[in-house]
């Protein structure tokens, strides 16, 4: 068995991973990376977040094309099915494949494939498809390993017409009917993503209302425009029993009901990927789902073993992933840190959502004196041009020093959207100001614009 030294050692090439590797070869340390797939990127690229947002945009598109009346001149709605939609996303994921394997290259980072467990605590063991086998050993180790579909025993994956949010992506036909267990972000998005396309979707809740980290406002909205293309929510269900056969699936719930669809998606939590690890050689523990403890400096129980991203848990997105990464190897390359804390929140339902900061209830609760800014997209120039008129920016700010607390956007592109508000409320001080967007001239017409009606709206409700 061929033995290799490094200084740095990640497991796994998603976000998380590729910015830890990159970053300790940036300065000066020889890494090497482990990626158990055929080809870098891990789940965010091949699983998550890539095919699920191509595939969004894929399907916003043919909305967009269907409902214009300009595009009547040129012929009759069209119809797409599922697979031809998801075969042109995957040409981004070539792309980013290609791109990313050569970042690694560029940056003479060691790539091997294969399944890692530690052998030590300082060594760890990749085994091919071959049989192959090759030990590297490091005095850093970052455990970047990411997540899966949580798939309960009771269910039966193998069963044709049941799904989990990765095995969706192997959907061969369109069905007419789904039913979505699961409202979190991946359950809404792929609803959104399904109804879309002309699928009827039977979302099923498990809590009282959609995605209740949101401003009450957002999940409101969030629900009517799911409703509006057909989604029936489902709220305060569990299912008892999933029944599958040649024709579909039917689903028991608790509450008495019977839903029956031609395809059933499992969209009901995540597990960390760390069973294959051998976490037991060294001592170290996941939690039941998966996950391992850090601490906040992204330290394991083992000094010099790291975990971070989806590895760890909340809040499991890509974004975070890659800054959790990156501070964990400016620890030990004794770099100034960052604990990741303060993260937008991007949620690609049609139309998206965005967030960062405080909600009103979270205010209301802690008794801030705040007040509410608002601008609607109907009411902006450049979203009337493209047709994209579904959607607000609510700016939440405090009534006596105008500091922004919370950002809330509904609507087109507002993951980039926030970002502006975000920038804003990252001033120190006196910075921090709704005045910015009084004062500041914005492009016309363009969705920025939202945020100076939005703060002209604010200052005009205090007295």
């Amino acid at each position: 068995m061929a033995v290799h030294n490094y200084d740095v050692v990640v497991i796994g090439t998603g976000p998380a991973g590729e910015s830890a590797a990159i970053n300790a070869a940036k300065h000066g340390k020889r890494v090497a990376i482990i990626e158990k797939q055929p080809a870098v990127g891990g789940n965010c690229t091949h699983w998550g977040t890539i095919p699920s947002k191509a595939l969004r945009h894929q399907v916003k598109q043919i909305m967009q094309f269907n409902t214009n009346r300009m595009f009547r001149d040129i012929g009759e709605p069209r119809w797409f099915s599922f697979p031809r939609v998801l075969e042109r996303s995957r040409v981004t994921i070539d792309q980013q494949v290609e791109m990313r394997t050569n970042f690694y290259s560029r940056n003479r980072i060691d790539l091997f494939f294969g399944l890692a467990r530690f052998k030590d605590e300082h060594t760890v063991v990749v085994r091919d498809n071959h049989e192959g086998a090759e030990e590297l050993c490091a005095q850093k180790i970052v455990v970047a390993t990411g997540s899966r579909p949580y798939r309960p025993g009771d269910v039966n994956f193998r069963h044709p017409r049941i799904y989990c949010s990765d095995t969706i992506l192997g959907l061969s036909h369109t069905p007419r009917t789904l039913i979505i267990y699961g409202a979190g972000v991946i359950g809404s998005e792929y609803a959104s993503i399904f109804s879309g396309l002309g699928v009827k979707v039977d979302l099923i809740d498990t809590r009282d209302r959609l995605l209740s980290f949101l401003d009450d406002e957002i999940s409101d909205a969030l629900s009517y425009h799911l409703r509006q293309h057909g989604v029936l929510v489902r709220h305060n269900e569990e299912y008892e029993r999933v029944e599958g056969d040649e024709s579909g699936v039917v689903v028991h719930l608790k509450s008495g009901k019977k839903l029956r669809a031609d395809a059933f998606l499992w969209a009901n939590g995540r597990t960390g990927n760390t069973d294959e690890l051998g976490l037991e050689t060294i001592g170290l523990e996941a939690n039941g789902r998966g996950q391992l403890t850090v601490d906040d400096h992204y330290r394991t129980a083992i000094p010099h073993i790291y975990a971070v991203g989806d590895v760890i848990g909340w809040p499991s997105l890509a974004s975070a992933a890659y800054d959790q990464g990156r501070s964990a190897s400016d620890e030990f390359l004794d770099e100034p840190f960052r604990f990741v804390t303060e993260i937008p929140t991007g949620i690609y339902t049609i139309p998206e959502i965005s967030s960062v900061g405080r909600t009103e209830s979270e205010l209301t609760e802690a008794k801030v004196p705040y007040e509410v800014a608002q601008a609607f997209f109907k009411d902006t120039a450049r979203a009337q041009i493209t047709g994209d008129t579904v959607g607000m920016l609510k700016i939440l700010f405090h009534r006596e020093t105008l500091e922004i607390l919370g950002i809330h956007c509904f609507g087109d592109q507002a993951s980039e959207i926030v970002h502006i508000g975000q920038a804003i409320m990252q001033q120190p001080g006196e910075a921090n100001s709704l005045k910015y967007f009084i004062n500041t001239t914005f492009n016309y017409p363009t969705m920025a614009e939202a945020y100076r009606v939005a703060a002209q709206n604010g200052l005009n409700r205090l007295f």
